[in-house]
């Protein structure tokens, strides 16, 4: 237990020593649908939802920085059993290219948020990629997508999805 209160304080403090830090939020649609590994048994059409995250974005370098997010995503397919809601961690690496474009590639960890004992698992882990535009230094767009790792259904189901999703979505950072 004292490693890991360490190992805390230790990342805070890390963290608060950047010399560049920005927050913000982000908001916009999501395109998601679900990936069957066979033909799927239900219907499978994609399903519109929205998302809006909190950003923390720190510099590495003046070309690199490192975001992570706290976002709620509406992801799944437009089936109701098959809608998935999650309280996602997506943690990005990005590159800036110049002052307006930076592309960025990272992992994402999602908790389902409701329906608990749906035989749909509750954790998600994915990959994610995107692109970003400021607009304005404050203001920015971006698009994004997201290729889950994880099967959506339990071991006892004999069916194997992942989740995939577009982001397209507006922010501010101050």
């Amino acid at each position: 237990m004292k490693k890991r209160i360490l190992f805390i304080v230790v990342l805070m403090f890390s963290i608060y020593g950047f010399s560049q830090s920005l927050f913000g939020v982000r908001s916009g649609i999501n395109i998601s649908n679900l990936d069957f590994e066979d033909n799927p048994t239900v219907s499978n059409k994609h399903r519109n939802g929205f998302f809006v995250s909190f950003l923390a974005e720190y510099e590495l370098s003046d070309r690199v920085l490192i975001s992570p997010e706290l976002q709620f995503s509406a992801e799944g397919a437009k089936f109701e059993p098959i809608r998935l809601d999650y309280i996602q961690v997506p943690i990005q690496i990005k590159y800036r290219v110049n002052d307006a474009i930076a592309f960025g590639i990272g992992p994402q960890v999602g908790i389902k948020t409701h329906k608990y004992e749906d035989s749909l698992t509750n954790i998600a882990i994915s990959s994610i990629g995107g692109i970003e535009y400021r607009v304005t230094p404050d203001f920015f767009i971006d698009a994004r997508y997201s290729y889950g790792f994880t099967n959506i259904f339990d071991k006892e189901l004999n069916t194997e999805a992942k989740n995939t999703n577009i982001q397209l979505g507006v922010g501010i950072k101050f």
